[in-house]
């Protein structure tokens, strides 16, 4: 387990994809690549679909409620897995957190 400390990530705020990666798709997999870092990310099935409500919506708490509408899960569970997922996805360089959280085009 990583010793650094994560910074809490609240389910309100918006995501952006780094304009460094590369994004391939395949059998409902996906692998994404941080062209500066070098550093890449594999997502299997439910990642991936994470991956692409992030691209579409990205507003975590848009997203939490997309994903609630594909699997059968509690909405505590399925939050916090979304969350892990994006605080690793921004350790590894593939997403940021917006500054601005107050509107989003992309959230409608």
């Amino acid at each position: 387990m990583d010793a650094r400390a994560r910074i809490p990530i609240d389910i309100s705020a918006i995501v952006e994809a780094s304009p460094e990666v590369l994004v391939q798709e395949l059998d409902g997999e996906a692998v994404l690549l941080n062209l500066e870092s070098e550093r890449y990310f594999g997502l299997d099935d439910v990642g991936t679909r994470i991956w692409q409500h992030l691209r579409e919506h990205r507003r975590l708490s848009r997203v939490c409620e997309e994903m609630h509408k594909e699997y059968a899960v509690d909405e505590e569970t399925l939050r916090a897995d979304v969350l892990r997922l994006v605080e690793e996805l921004i350790e590894a360089g593939i997403v940021t957190v917006a500054q601005n959280t107050t509107h989003d085009a992309a959230d409608s």
